[in-house]
This record gives C-alpha cells, sequence and structure tokens, in this order.
C-alpha cells in the first residue's frame, strides 16, 4: 500500500514512525505546510490503513508490536488523567489491588496517593516507585524478568507470584479491544501474567482510552466478560457502549478535561 503514497506522504510516515503519534499543527510546521494539507495527507493514508486517527493527529497503525513507552505516554495524555481519576474513586481505603503494566494504570497509581490502608500488588516497576515511598500504601512487588522496554516485570516466576494472592480489585490495561469484545496485548508474557491477574482478583477494572478501541494486536487477553468495571473517556463509539451492555459491563466514563 505505501507504493501507492506521495512523497509528502512518506516524509509523514517516516516522522510518525520517528515520534510514535503527531498531531496536525506539530506536522503542518515540520513540513512547512498548511494543517489542511496535512490533514487531506491523513485522510488518504487513513483510508490506505497506514496510520490511525486520534484526536488532533494520527499514529501508525501496527498490529505486530506497540508503541514505545515514551509514545504511549503521550497519548491521550488527558484522557489518561481523567480515567485515572475516577478508577481511583473506585477503590476504597483498606483494601487490596492488583496493578499491572501500561500508562494508565500507572496514572492511577498517582491518584492513590491519597488512599489509606491499601495493598497494592504490581509486576510493574513504574508503580512501585510512585508508591513506595508513601506510610499509608504498602507495596508488593513481583519477581521475574524485567522488560527494558518498559519496566514492566514477567515470566513464569511473576504469574507464580500473582497466584499466591487473592485481592479485592484488579486495575489492568490493554493495547486494544476489539468489536467481538476481545481484550488483546502484544507480549504473550505479559498476557499470561494478566491472565493470572484476572483470575484472582474480586472485582477486574479494566483502564483503556478510546483509541485503543479502534486498534489491533495480536495476542488475545481474555473478553469483556471477564471485566466488572469498564473505565474510558468519552470518544467511546456507540457500538462499544452497547458491546459492554451486551457482557454486563459496568461502564464509567471519563469526561475530557477540555470539556
Amino acid at each position: 500500500m505505501e507504493n501507492d503514497i506521495s512523497t509528502r506522504q512518506r516524509v509523514i510516515m517516516d516522522y510518525i514512525r520517528e515520534q510514535g503519534s503527531v498531531q496536525v499543527d506539530q506536522l503542518a510546521d515540520h513540513l512547512q505546510v498548511t494543517p489542511q494539507t496535512i490533514r487531506r495527507d491523513l485522510n488518504q493514508l487513513y483510508d490506505l490503513e497506514l496510520v490511525q486517527r486520534v484526536r488532533g493527529g494520527a499514529v501508525i497503525k501496527n498490529t505486530v508490536e506497540n508503541l514505545g513507552y515514551g509514545a504511549r505516554k503521550t497519548l491521550m495524555a488527558d484522557e489518561k488523567t481523567e480515567i485515572a481519576r475516577i478508577t481511583a474513586g473506585i477503590i476504597s481505603n483498606n483494601s487490596s489491588l492488583y496493578i499491572n503494566l501500561g500508562t494508565t494504570t500507572e496514572r492511577v497509581a498517582e491518584f492513590l496517593t491519597g488512599h489509606s490502608s491499601i495493598l497494592v500488588i504490581t509486576n510493574n516497576i513504574n508503580v512501585a516507585s510512585i508508591l513506595w515511598p508513601l506510610r499509608n500504601i504498602e507495596v508488593m512487588i513481583a519477581g521475574g524478568m524485567i522488560r527494558q522496554s518498559d519496566g514492566g516485570i514477567v515470566g513464569p516466576a511473576t504469574e507464580e507470584f500473582i497466584n499466591r494472592f487473592k485481592p479485592d480489585y484488579a486495575v489492568i490495561g490493554c493495547s486494544a479491544l476489539d468489536y467481538s469484545g476481545e481484550i488483546l496485548d502484544y507480549d504473550l508474557r505479559e498476557v499470561r501474567v494478566t491472565q493470572a491477574i484476572i483470575r484472582q482478583a474480586r472485582t477486574v477494572i479494566l483502564v483503556t482510552d478510546s483509541m485503543k478501541l479502534e486498534r489491533s494486536a495480536p495476542v488475545k487477553v481474555g473478553t469483556l466478560s471477564d471485566i466488572d468495571i469498564m473505565v474510558t473517556d468519552d470518544g467511546i463509539s456507540a457500538e462499544f457502549f452497547d458491546l459492554c451492555q451486551q457482557h454486563t459491563v459496568d461502564l464509567k466514563i471519563a469526561q475530557s478535561a477540555t470539556i
């Protein structure tokens, strides 16, 4: 398909690969063209399914490997903040919870700092770094192989550790959620850990921005039937809203901070 695009569109593709994600104005400044020109180029790239639309810009459409950690942290940042705020409000004091890998779950950890007497079990070094200094929160971190790309801990030892606990909540993320209700990710090692978390937790909370509802990934984690509560942003489509109802998922919508 890339043979069907112009030289400028090829430059746009290369720039998006380099940056992870781009905004229309950012591309217009970089290429010294008008935003209208960029929008036309992106629309053609959308139609060719070479890039994926996000609010105000685009990311590379990739179903084989995930975007880099730095790029994922900046994508849908405002939406992730509001998702995290709502999710933290669900967690009660004097409770226990898993928090797994992902930039949205890390934001949830930041909003738990005001909670008291909670136990957090995690395979995410970044989550542990946020919470361990707090006297009101006890942190247990899994053993296993540290994934250099994002500080995630995965592997058989991690699964064994997770299986020792039966917490009140699990806060999990995902890389994609398709229209059949299947939860998807990229790393089989991470998926096996997430599946163990889902089995063990009493209440499973899926946190995901609406961009994930338009992506794909190669490894199945489970389905919406495995989820008790889903927290996402107001970009969710009517089709996904209906899908959550079909699977009896308690859907909570975070309004964008700009609204």
